[in-house]
């Protein structure tokens, strides 16, 4: 089968080559998919795609005009895919649903402790012979009450991770994981009362039309003051200005992120040599309370193997005519 795999960063391409093993012809290219980029999938069945990419009802019907029939989006989130236009275009679309939970669910909780403990302006005082400790006081995650929002897979590693540091754990989900009640004693409560009463709150729901900006300027003042929060789901979970606000008033104490509402065209590329267009980003650098990485919680030579090897299952099953493991 021939394959345009968009958005190929060159970390990216070894695993991809590795898990295909020279099965499938593989166009690896750096371009996101968007109406101006989608000439480039010209002779091929199928396309790769990831978070940056445009897979919008336009997009797709392009590529289906192209003769494209198959779409293998390298990640767990399709909220960049129309997904009802593709089925009405008979494309078929799959996902990698669980490429590594422990890669995310790690990087949350290393976001927590680098906030906690004040790692940031600790490296920085550091690096200038500032060895002085009064800005530095932090506090222990033993004891404190963490709120998790969406108890899925990444949630579940997050909730089990926080155990052992002996936190005290609530859950929102929509289907509630018995599993976790019994074992670490997570209580499952509505949205409301979680923020109510956590120390801590880390984000791992989906982005779709219920979760757009789920975490807003109402949620956020219903809070405990100072709290801390960390977003490594989808960045248009969090209205970025709501928390901005609240970052000012001091009603959030920390925040965290490893994605952001408005990343496309900023993420995953080198713009050291531009000026930073995007004023709402450049004052989330100013606040030395908050914690940016740029979606990279994702990025273990684990879950990218996952991620290769399951996109490349998807393409096995398509070129012989089967349905994909992960298709949606």
């Amino acid at each position: 089968m021939q394959v345009t795999v968009f958005s190929t960063l060159a970390f990216e391409r070894p695993f991809l080559t590795r898990a295909n093993a020279g099965r499938h012809t593989l166009h690896l290219v750096e371009d996101r998919l968007t109406a101006d980029t989608v000439a480039l999938a010209q002779g091929s069945q199928a396309v790769g795609v990831f978070a940056p990419d445009d897979l919008s009802a336009p997009v797709l019907e392009q590529l289906a005009a192209l003769g494209v029939r198959a779409v293998a989006v390298r990640s767990a989130g399709t909220d960049n895919v129309d997904l009802p236009a593709a089925r009405r275009l008979g494309l078929r679309v799959a996902n990698v649903p669980e490429y590594s939970p422990y890669a995310i669910a790690e990087h949350a909780v290393t976001l927590m402790l680098a906030l906690c403990r004040h790692l940031r302006q600790a490296d920085r005082q550091l690096r200038q012979n500032d060895f002085c400790l009064d800005e530095l006081i932090g506090f222990d995650l033993h004891g404190k009450t963490v709120g998790i929002v969406g108890v899925g897979r990444i949630g579940a590693v997050v909730a089990r991770i926080l155990h052992g540091f002996g936190c005290i754990l609530l859950g929102t989900d929509v289907q509630p994981n018995e599993e976790l009640t019994r074992t670490y004693g997570l209580r499952y409560v509505a949205l409301p009362e979680l923020c109510a009463q956590a120390d801590i709150i880390s984000v791992h729901t989906p982005l779709n039309a219920q979760t757009h900006h789920l975490i807003d300027g109402p949620l956020l003042s219903r809070m405990k003051r100072g709290v801390l929060l960390v977003n490594t789901g989808r960045g248009g979970v969090l209205d970025t200005e709501a928390a901005l606000l609240a970052l000012d008033s001091g009603q959030l104490g920390y925040l965290g992120l490893d994605v952001y509402e408005r990343e496309k065209g900023l993420f995953f590329g080198d713009h050291s040599a531009e000026p930073l267009r995007d004023p709402t980003y450049a004052r989330l650098l100013t606040y030395p309370n908050v914690f940016l990485t740029g979606h990279q919680a994702y990025l273990t030579r684990e879950a990218l193997t996952n991620i290769a090897e399951a996109t490349l299952a998807s393409l096995d099953a398509w070129a012989a005519g089967q349905p994909a493991p992960h298709e949606l």
